[in-house]
């Protein structure tokens, strides 16, 4: 039996990941494969190539609203909505193994991960820039493999620390502690 494909925009380890095994559990779906195709646009031109079965990307967060980046890819695309559902999502602030607080310079992140954390980040870090990424876990991988600077922390998931070897500097800092990210599963029409 052939595996379903699911794309995801989003590295190993992202929030969109997480979401697509969640629907994978949730609907008892256990031979499937993940594809990381890292942006809602990447995900919709693999769907209309039929490269994936199925696509998960984030619509909306509960602090940081509408992901603009999915509005603007969908308005471009034809697709079925399979499902929309919701996670939570837990931020970390992620360095270096060797990584001192009082070092950190730049955070790095995608813009939703940022607006959520937008509170403490102007309470803990007001001098540090701010930097924007395509995706919340390649910036953990990058961070990682020493393509971002050692004074640069990145805003991701626990998970992430774990995949790429990082440090949490410190977890859940998200302003809301009940943070949900609304996710769709769409599917070639």
């Amino acid at each position: 039996m052939k595996s379903l494909i699911i794309g995801v925009s989003g590295a190993k380890g992202s929030f969109s990941e997480q979401a697509a095994k969640d629907l994978a559990r949730k609907n008892n779906i256990k031979n499937y494969k993940i594809k990381y195709l890292i942006s809602v646009e990447n995900v919709l031109n693999a769907l209309d190539k039929k490269e994936i079965d199925l696509g998960v990307f984030p619509i909306e967060n509960s602090n940081g609203g509408v992901v603009l980046e999915a509005i603007h890819a969908m308005s471009r695309h034809i697709f079925k909505i399979k499902e929309l559902f919701e996670i939570p999502v837990i931020h970390c602030l992620l360095g270096r193994k060797n990584a001192l607080k009082e070092d950190i310079k730049t955070i790095a992140s995608h813009d939703q991960a940022i607006k959520q954390c937008k509170m403490y980040l102007k309470r803990i870090w007001p001098k540090a820039a701010l930097e924007e990424t395509t995706d919340t876990a390649k910036a953990a991988e990058d961070l990682s493999k020493g393509n971002l600077p050692k004074t640069t922390a990145v805003i991701a998931s626990e998970n992430c620390a774990r995949l790429y070897g990082l440090k949490i500097l410190e977890k859940s800092i998200q302003d809301l502690k009940f943070n949900f990210t609304s996710f769709l599963a769409v599917e070639k029409k």
